[in-house]
């Protein structure tokens, strides 16, 4: 069964840390992306952060650039977002999902990072930063 099964998260103060899993199955992780999207009430969908065990690329949204920290133990099949110096706006439904990347290719990185071709989702994390 392909499937994404997230942990972690919960609720932390304004200025603390949260670290969310992403653990993939039944597929072969090095041939996806696999990026981390949030939804905050009554706002749009937004990319997060993505990476690629592939070829190493890794993508921050601007929000979360130098705070947030992606990595991956592909032995695992795993990813990670390490959240840092939250702030209250970080507040949203954490979803990880991930998208073919069979051909790395920066357009197609930066396209799937952004939500497109994106074809397994975890199930969502509610993470709540109090200030």
């Amino acid at each position: 069964e392909v499937q994404l099964v997230e942990s972690g998260g919960g609720l932390v103060q304004a200025g603390g840390s949260l670290r969310l899993s992403c653990a993939a199955s039944g597929f072969t992780f090095d041939d996806y992306v696999i990026g981390w999207f949030r939804q905050a009430p009554g706002k749009e969908r937004e990319g997060v952060s993505c990476s690629s065990s592939s070829d190493g690329s890794t993508y921050y949204a601007g929000s979360v650039k130098g705070r947030f920290t992606i990595s991956s133990d592909n032995a695992k099949n795993t990813v990670y977002l390490q959240m840092d110096s939250l702030k209250t706006e970080d507040t949203a439904v954490y979803y990880c999902a991930a998208g073919p990347y069979f051909v790395p290719e920066f357009n197609l990185f930066r396209a799937i990072c952004a939500g497109n071709y994106l074809e397994v989702w975890g199930q969502g994390t509610l993470d709540t930063v109090s200030s």
